[in-house]
C-alpha cells in the first residue's frame, strides 16, 4: 500500500504542476472597486506590497504574489482597525438598539444585521468599500433550490436542509428586533431586513470570517468568534498548503504566515483546515479538486436498505447507535474506513453471538467467512453509492440545460462534488475487489492505529 501511495503522490504532483503551468491570471488592482478598497484599508493602517487582487482561470478571484514569499515569512498582516467585529457594531449607530434588546442577541445575528444595514446605506457607509467587493450571491446550501438539493448525496442533503432551515429560523425569530430598527432605516424594515438580505449576510460571515476569540460581552449572548477581514478574505483555500494564522496581540494585527513559501506571480493560498469536500461545500460553497481529505459518507439508511432481510437488523443498529458507531461511516480511495468495516463486522454476527458484539466494536477480529461477508457488503454499498452518483450526474446535466444563472453555478459546484466522489468510489471498489480476489488479505485488513483510537 505504501508504494501505491508514493506513486499516487508523484502522479498528483505532476498533474498539479502541469495544471499550475496552464493557469492564467489578470490583475484587478486597477479596477475602481479595488482602488477604493485599498484606500479604505490604507487609511486604517494597512500596508501591503506583496499581494494584489487578481482573477485566476482555475479559482476565480484571489490574491497574487508580487514577490517571492519565503518559508516562515508573513503573507499578510491586517491591523485590528481593519477588522469588522462585534466591537465595530457595538460602536456604531446600532449600539443602543442592540444593548437594550432582551433577550440578548447572538454575535452572528448582530454582524448579519450590521452588514445588511451598511449595504442598505450604500456609498455613505464607512464600510462601503468592503461591502462593494463582497459577492452578491453564494453557492452555499442556504441558496440552493429544491432541485439542487435533490442531487446532493443523502448525508449532505440532510445537512444542507438543516443549514437552510437555520437561516430561515434566524430571520423569522427576530422580526420584533428588526422592526425596532425602523427609525434608522430609510425604507420599510420589511424591504431592508428581508430573508434574502439576511441570507446574504449570513453566508458572507460563514464563508469569509476568520476565527478570532473575543472577550465575553454582557450585551451579547453566546460565543463571539467572528471577524471579517477585508482583503485578507480574498485568499483562497488549497488542501496541500500549510500556513499559520492567528491574531497577534503584540502587533494588534491578524497575521498569516507561510510555512512552505510561494513563488512570485503565483496565487497565494491558505488552508481552511483538513476538511473533506462535503464540509467545504457546506461551509464555504466550493469543492477542492483532488482533495486528499475527501471521503464518501455511507448513510445508515443505505445500510438498512442493503441489509433489510436481516431480522435482527433493528437490534444491531440500535446497539451501534448506543455505542456511537453510526456516524462518520466512510470510504476513501484507499478503501473503507475502520469504523465502517467494524460496523459491518458487527452486522455480520448472528443475534446468538450477542455476547461478542462489544468486543468486535473494540477491534476483535471475526472469522474469515464473516470478514469476507463484511467486505462483500462494503462492495455492495460502494456500488449502490456509485449508481446513485451516476444518476445524480445525469440529472445535473439535464438541469444545466434547463436552468439559468445562478442556479447553473450551484449545479456546477454539486457536479464537482459528485465527480470527485465518483473517482473515490471507483478506487474503493478496486481495493475491495482486490481483497476478495485474495482471501489471504481479508484477515490482514486491520485498522490503522489512528483510526482505531478516534
Amino acid at each position: 500500500m505504501r508504494s501505491r501511495n508514493r506513486r499516487a503522490g508523484r502522479v498528483a504532483r505532476k498533474r498539479r504542476q502541469k495544471h499550475e503551468a496552464s493557469i492564467q491570471s489578470v490583475s484587478l488592482c486597477h479596477q475602481q472597486q479595488y482602488v477604493r478598497l485599498m484606500k479604505f484599508l490604507h487609511q486604517r493602517g494597512f500596508t501591503s506590497t506583496q499581494l494584489q487582487p487578481a482573477t485566476f482561470t482555475d479559482t476565480g478571484r484571489g490574491l497574487q504574489t508580487l514577490q517571492i514569499i519565503k518559508p516562515g515569512q508573513l503573507i499578510i498582516s491586517l491591523p485590528e482597525s481593519c477588522l469588522l467585529t462585534t466591537s465595530t457594531v457595538l460602536s456604531s449607530y446600532l449600539a443602543p438598539y442592540i444593548k437594550s434588546w432582551k433577550p440578548h442577541l447572538s454575535p452572528l445575528l448582530v454582524l448579519c444585521v450590521f452588514l445588511v444595514c451598511e449595504r442598505h446605506r450604500g456609498e455613505v457607509s464607512d464600510w462601503f468599500p468592503y461591502i462593494d467587493v463582497l459577492p452578491t450571491t453564494y453557492t452555499c446550501p442556504a441558496y440552493f433550490t429544491d432541485a439542487v438539493m435533490d442531487v446532493l448525496p443523502a448525508v449532505v442533503r440532510r445537512r444542507a436542509l438543516e443549514q437552510r432551515e437555520a437561516v430561515q429560523e434566524l430571520h423569522s425569530s427576530h422580526q420584533d428586533f428588526f422592526r425596532s430598527l425602523q427609525p434608522i432605516l430609510s425604507q420599510a424594515v420589511e424591504e431592508v431586513l428581508t430573508y434574502e438580505a439576511l441570507r446574504w449576510a449570513w453566508c458572507s460571515i460563514n464563508t469569509r470570517s476568520v476565527f478570532m476569540s473575543h472577550p465575553s460581552n454582557h450585551f451579547l449572548s453566546g460565543q463571539d468568534i467572528y471577524a471579517l477581514a477585508p482583503f485578507l478574505d480574498l485568499l483562497n483555500h488549497r488542501p496541500d498548503v500549510q500556513v499559520s494564522a492567528s491574531f497577534n496581540d503584540s502587533t494588534k494585527s491578524y497575521e498569516i504566515q507561510s510555512v512552505s513559501g510561494t513563488l512570485r506571480y503565483q496565487q497565494a493560498f491558505i488552508n481552511y483546515g483538513s476538511h473533506d469536500n462535503q464540509r467545504l461545500l457546506l461551509e464555504y460553497g466550493f469543492v477542492a479538486p483532488g482533495n486528499p481529505h475527501s471521503v464518501v459518507y455511507v448513510d445508515t439508511g443505505l445500510i438498512c436498505e442493503v441489509l433489510r432481510g436481516d431480522r435482527s437488523l433493528d437490534q444491531k443498529m440500535k446497539f451501534l447507535r448506543e455505542n456511537k458507531f453510526l456516524h462518520d461511516l466512510t470510504v476513501s480511495s484507499e478503501g473503507p474506513s475502520w469504523r465502517l468495516m467494524t460496523a459491518l463486522r458487527l452486522l455480520s454476527l448472528p443475534q446468538t453471538l450477542y455476547h461478542q458484539w462489544k468486543v468486535v466494536l473494540l477491534g476483535q477480529a471475526v472469522c474469515e467467512d464473516r470478514e469476507e461477508w463484511s467486505v462483500q457488503t462494503a462492495e455492495t454499498l460502494c456500488q449502490c453509492l456509485l449508481q446513485d452518483t451516476h444518476r445524480a450526474l445525469d440529472k445535473i446535466l439535464q438541469l444545466l440545460h434547463e436552468s439559468e444563472e445562478p442556479i447553473r453555478e450551484q449545479l456546477h459546484v454539486v457536479q464537482s462534488l459528485r465527480q470527485e466522489e465518483k473517482c473515490i468510489l471507483r478506487s474503493c471498489l478496486e481495493v475491495l475487489q482486490a481483497m476478495l480476489r485474495r482471501p489471504d488479505d481479508l484477515l490482514q485488513y486491520q485498522p490503522d492505529i489512528d483510526d482505531a483510537v478516534s
